[in-house]
Order: C-alpha cells, then structure tokens, then sequence
C-alpha cells in the first residue's frame, strides 16, 4: 500500500469512527425519549412502512453504489458516464417504485397488517427517491475515502431525531412523527450530500454501460435481498399474525440492542475489512489479525451482552419507559445472543469479502432464511414470549452455519476462534453471580449491582496475561484506530 493511500485510508477510519460513534451515542437517547411519548403500536406501524421501503430501496440502487466504488475506470470521462447513468437510473427506478406503491398502496397496507393506512405509505416512500437522489454522491464521496465529509452529513443527520422528530412526537403523539422525521432524514441527506459533492449531474445516458454495470451488480442485489429477507421475514410475519402493539415491542427492542451493541461493531467492522483485504495473500498475518480483533471486540461486547441480560428490567426501564416493561425478557435474551453471534458469526461475512468470496455470505443468509421462517411461522402461534425466546435461539444457526463455512471453505481454524474467547466468556460467567443477591426495584442499588457485576468482570480478566495487556492498552487501541 503506498504511503499517500494508506493516510487517506488512516484519515478516513478516524472519520468513519467519528460519524458512527456520533450516532450510536445519539441514537439510543432519540430512542429514550420517543419512547416515551409514543406507544409500541406507533413504532409497529413504522416497522411494516419501513419494510416496504428498505425493500423497495434495494431495486433502486441495484448494487450501483458498490460498482462505483469498486470499479477501475479508464478515465475521468468514463468514470463520469457512468456515474450520470446511474445517477439517473437510480432516480428513474425510484420514481417508477414510488408510483407502482402508490397504485397498490392499500394492499400492500393491508398485506402487512395495517388496512386503511394506503395513504401513510405512500407519504412515508417520499423516502425512497430521496435516498435515490443522493446515494451517488455518497458512494463517490466513500470512493475519495473522503469520510470526514460523510461523518460530517452523518452528524447532522443523526440530530435530526432529537431535534425534530422528538418535538413532533411531543406535538402529535402519533407514528406520523417517525414519518416525517424520516423524510426530513433522507431530505437533508440529499440536500447536503449534494451541496458537498464535486459531482454534479448532467443530462447522459447510457444502455450499454448500464448492462455493463448491472451485470457487476447483480450479486451486491442477491446478497442485499438475502439481508432484507434475515431482517424482515420476522417482522412481516409478526405483523400480520400478532398486533401491531407487540410488532413495535419486538422490533424496538431488537434495534435498540442493536443500536447498544453497535457501539463497538460500526467502528471494528470497517477497520477490520480494510485491514484484512490488505493481508489476503498473507494467510498468517491475516489469521493473525482477524484472531486478535475477535479477542478485542470480545472482551467488550460479550460482558456487555451478559449485563443487559442480567439487567434486563432495570435496562428497559430506564431507556424506553414503564409501557414497555413486556420488552424486557427479549431486550435481555437479544442482548445475549448478539454478543455471542457477534464474535463467533458476524465478522465472517468481513474474511469472505476480504477473500473475495462474497457468495458464501450469500450461502449463509439463505441456509439462515430456511431456518428462520418456520420457526417464527410456527412459535408466533404460542404468543410473543415463545416467538422471542425462539427467535433469539435460532440465530445459534447462523453462527453454525458461518463456523462451517470458515473451518471448510476459509481454512480458518474454528477451534481457535472458541478458545480465543474463553477468557472473555469465564469472566462473563462469573459477573452471573450477581444474580444470587437479593431481588431490588431500587434504580440506585440496581446501579450498585451494576458495579459490582463490572467489578467482578474485570477481576476475572486480569487474571489472563493476553486479555490483561490488551485491557490495559485499550485506551491507547482505541486512540490509534481513531
């Protein structure tokens, strides 16, 4: 890597991480306080708009953003043609999307489980030409590594909820706060991504160079799908066969773990493809690498994952509020199995993109997809507690799944990513013997709790030479990466 590629590539981790902690700090406090203005039923609608939307989103883009980043072009003249002729093929795709919505948009409300709400729908797809509009900007902008330009835009955008959204909310009580703040969202988005970029659109089209693209893409569209589907095959099928009450408890509490457990993935994620895809030819150095980021992030994320679950009630109460006390159990057992999904399955998908080898994320996904729709079809029938404790269970799959196709295709010893962990996971463990104290409603004595489970954690690990140096170190881990 040259020495002037590998600053942009230092410069741009530091703004990506500056972006992205940003918004996970943010996002959990919109959520505090949108929660408790609006009831689950308001979130339960917005899921099933959403759903439409994201899904609709991926045949808008088809794959475009990857190709621009990724593809080598003759010249400057190429490069710009082809961007005009996705630029325009995104905006056309979304209009003509956004129209096929509105024709049908009283039963697409009613497929997923809100008849009458046609017109809410089409409103809330104002979102999809938006985003349209200025992905190519942004893909651009990642293209020049320039981050700090998107962590920028990403700021703003992540106050959007806390200035706008929340004082709708305050005004209207209704899930039309969460629509317009989204629009307001992806409108900003727009206005600023545009505003920044170098690139402006101009009136060229291409037939031949739009096969030529999509030909490139057509996989980035499968693997998209493949993602769509492990997201929202759950919510579909929640929404339709329970009420929308429990659909805003089901999906609340799992992006807000999500939002919780992000903290450590949005910044790892990023530095550990880049690095690995520098390393692919190196087998030792990228073993060496991917097994060191695995003990790190698991030394933050599986005590994290262990202390909601400890503190599951108290955990709820204090970020979204009394009305959502029956989120409890699955905020807690989703925590649970995130932190062990993420160090034992997530960061897979990074060594098959890093290999060039995206397909077996796609493989992955699909085996995924054929586990997780019946057992939701079938648990959903037994009410919500049976639906999230198998819901949360069935994501043990994934990880065997992703742990085959490491040890098998990748030639990655499985074994090791287990024992890697193992200090990490006995500590974890031992931070459960918070439990045998005494039962409390007090928030304060459940901080004292708290405490004592972070004391007894930390004990353990500093127990293990290799996890007590790099306990010690993370502070100046953190400030290198950053």
């Amino acid at each position: 890597m040259s020495k002037t590629l590998n600053t942009k590539v230092r410069t741009a981790t530091k703004w990506s991480t500056v972006g992205e902690v940003a918004a996970k700090l943010v996002a959990p406090i919109s959520s505090m306080f949108l929660a408790r203005l609006l009831t689950p039923e308001a979130f339960g609608v917005v899921t099933t708009l959403m759903m439409i939307i994201t899904f609709a989103e991926i045949f808008t883009d088809a794959g475009f953003q990857k190709y621009l980043i990724q593809h080598e072009f003759r010249d400057a003249e190429d490069r710009d043609e082809s961007t005009n002729v996705a630029f325009w093929s995104n905006l056309i795709m979304s209009l003509a999307i956004w129209g096929i919505i509105a024709f049908f948009s009283a039963p697409l409300a009613e497929l997923v489980g809100n008849p009458g709400l046609g017109h809410v729908l089409v409103i809330a797809c104002v979102s999809i030409p938006l985003a349209a509009f200025s992905s190519i900007q942004m893909a651009l902008f990642k293209r020049d590594l320039d981050f700090k330009t998107l962590a920028r835009v990403r700021i703003v955008s992540t106050l959007i909820p806390l200035l706008v959204t929340v004082p709708l909310a305050f005004w209207l009580r209704s899930y039309w706060a969460l629509v317009i703040g989204t629009i307001i969202v992806n409108l900003v988005n727009a206005v600023l991504l545009t505003a920044f970029s170098k690139w402006k659109p101009r009136l060229f089209y291409s037939f031949a160079k739009l096969k030529e693209m999509f030909s490139f893409t057509v996989w980035s569209m499968i693997e998209a799908i493949s993602i769509w589907l492990t997201n929202y095959v759950d919510v579909f099928i929640v929404g339709t066969m329970l009420s929308q009450y429990y659909l805003g408890l089901y999906k609340t509490s799992s992006t807000l773990v999500g939002q919780i457990m992000g903290l450590v993935t949005a910044i790892t994620t990023p530095i550990l493809f880049s690095a690995l895809s520098r390393l692919q030819n190196d087998e030792k150095e990228f073993q060496g690498l991917f097994f060191r980021f695995q003990k790190l992030v698991g030394l933050l994320v599986i005590p994290l994952g262990v202390g909601i679950f400890l503190f599951r009630d108290f955990a709820t109460e204090i970020i979204l509020g009394d009305q959502w006390g029956e989120a409890a159990g699955f905020i807690g057992l989703w925590a649970l199995t995130s932190s062990v999904t993420i160090v034992l399955s997530h960061y897979s998908s990074e060594v098959y993109r890093a290999k060039g080898k995206p397909k077996l994320s796609v493989l992955a996904q699909i085996l995924h997809i054929i586990a997780l729709w019946p057992t939701v079809l079938i648990t959903v029938k037994y009410g919500f507690e049976t639906l999230y404790v198998a819901r949360s269970l069935v994501r043990l799959e994934l990880i065997a799944v992703n742990l085959c196709i490491m040890g098998l295709m990748i030639k990655m010893p499985v074994r090791r990513m287990f024992t890697n962990i193992l200090p990490s996971c006995l500590a974890a463990l031992c931070m459960l013997a918070v439990m045998l104290l005494p039962a409390t409603s007090s928030i304060w004595l459940s901080i004292v709790y708290a405490l004592i489970a972070t004391s007894i954690y930390i004990a353990i690990i500093m127990l293990f030479k290799d996890e007590r140096q790099i306990f010690i170190s993370l502070p100046r881990i953190i400030k290198n990466k950053s």
